[in-house]
């Protein structure tokens, strides 16, 4: 007789990328978040994102991806064990292909520069793949732009990546709950997304609820 056997369910994966835009806060409030909710992150980080981590948060990153991991980790006080690290060529990692499983991907904050791109279809570094994989398998990509004021052409490229199902996010915290403080704005705008990916959460005060 074959004895019933516990199939271990997978950890839940998704795909985080930052940008040189400003607002990294955003982007650690996230993987924070997400790590806390058990999930893996795959982590793309461009140049220009540890350039403004340094200017905005004072967060140092190594070159080795595992140092940045360990960097990363020990910043947003979470384990690194549920973080992963790729560079910007690394075109074996599994957010380069299709078929590693990963259904979901953020990029917060996203630059003009990096929405034009995955609105252009190019894909000159891995967080631009990672974003194209998303597109043509058709799965969930959420940016979160941060750029002011925006041209006709930031616009286009937006609306053009919102009609192929991307969920444009902006960096735009609503002052309904009356904040008091930088945490509280930066919960509102990682809370919407949270949402937009269905992780459970509880950082913001949701609309109704007491406001």
């Amino acid at each position: 007789m074959m004895k019933n056997q516990h199939i271990k369910q997978k950890k839940r994966q998704i795909i985080v990328g930052m940008t040189g835009a400003s607002g990294a806060a955003y982007g650690l409030r996230l993987i924070e978040q997400l790590v806390t909710a058990d999930v893996m992150v795959h982590l793309l980080l461009s140049d220009a994102a540890r350039v403004v981590l340094k200017q905005e948060c004072d967060v140092c990153l190594p070159d080795d991806q595992a140092e940045t991991v360990q960097a990363l980790a020990d910043a947003i006080h979470c384990p690194a064990d549920s973080l992963r690290s790729y560079g910007t060529q690394d075109w074996f990692s599994p957010a380069a292909s299709g078929s590693s499983g990963i259904e979901q991907m953020v990029v917060a904050p996203c630059s003009m520069g990096t929405l034009a791109s995955i609105a252009h279809g190019m894909s000159d570094h891995l967080l631009e793949r990672a974003a194209d994989v998303m597109l043509k398998e058709r799965k969930q990509l959420i940016l979160m732009p941060r750029e002011t004021p925006l041209s006709a052409i930031h616009l286009e490229h937006m609306l053009k990546l919102a009609r192929l199902g991307v969920d444009i996010i902006p960096a735009m915290p609503g002052f309904y709950h009356r904040p008091k403080t930088m945490d509280e704005l930066i919960d509102f705008m990682v809370s919407r997304v949270l949402d937009h990916l269905k992780v459970n959460n509880n950082i913001a005060q949701q609309w109704g609820m007491g406001v």
